[in-house]
């Protein structure tokens, strides 16, 4: 039985060694990403343009950080002591900073993880209007919110130097009436 499992685990080693070979072919250096994330969250749908530059230190890990810019505004209700009133909520800007893990399937695909923490500016304007027969005047504010990040994604390279990565992204903010978000974004993604 013991030589069995033995030659088991031999077999098992050696089936594996192309795959770690090849995985340890993925390139490692800086790179870069520009795409569309698409944020989800229980009171607003947020477009955003995003942008990511990292450094892939050895090609298991890396890191990178993240700028997000509002490009899609969406309706929401806010709460005021009359009662409820519609709104427009925008992204203003996010920064993020991760981790990331990659699993490499080829030197020009990987599958990935990535954890971090990260701020959101989120502006809510109100319109004038009316409600309960008072007459509420336009307003604006503007607050920013930390949120601990994570995340996974694939990326494949299709010259080795420019590619497409899709990913997903949870945002659990630290403040409750943030709550989370949901972030799927798909990007152009080059290696330098």
């Amino acid at each position: 039985m013991k030589t069995f499992i033995a030659a088991a685990c031999a077999a098992t080693a050696l089936c594996s060694l192309p795959a770690l070979a090849q995985a340890q072919e993925a390139p490692t250096g800086v790179y870069g990403t520009l795409g569309y994330a698409d944020a989800h969250s229980r009171h607003t749908d947020l477009g955003a343009i995003q942008g990511r530059l990292g450094y892939r230190i050895i090609p298991y890990a890396g890191v990178e950080g993240e700028v997000a810019f509002g490009v899609h505004k969406d309706d929401t209700n806010v709460l005021t002591a009359l009662g409820n009133v519609n709104g427009r909520a925008e992204l203003k800007h996010q920064e993020a900073i991760y981790g990331v893990g990659f699993l490499p399937l080829s030197p020009n695909t990987d599958l990935l993880a990535r954890v971090g923490y990260g701020s959101s500016r989120i502006r809510v304007s109100v319109p004038s209007q009316t409600v309960g027969g008072v007459t509420l005047p336009a307003t604006a504010a503007s607050d920013s919110e930390g949120s601990w990040n994570f995340g996974v994604g694939a990326q494949h390279h299709f010259d080795g130097k420019n590619g497409v990565r899709v990913d997903y992204t949870r945002q659990e903010f630290t403040k409750d009436s943030f709550g989370h978000a949901d972030v799927y974004s798909v990007a152009y993604t080059r290696r330098f």
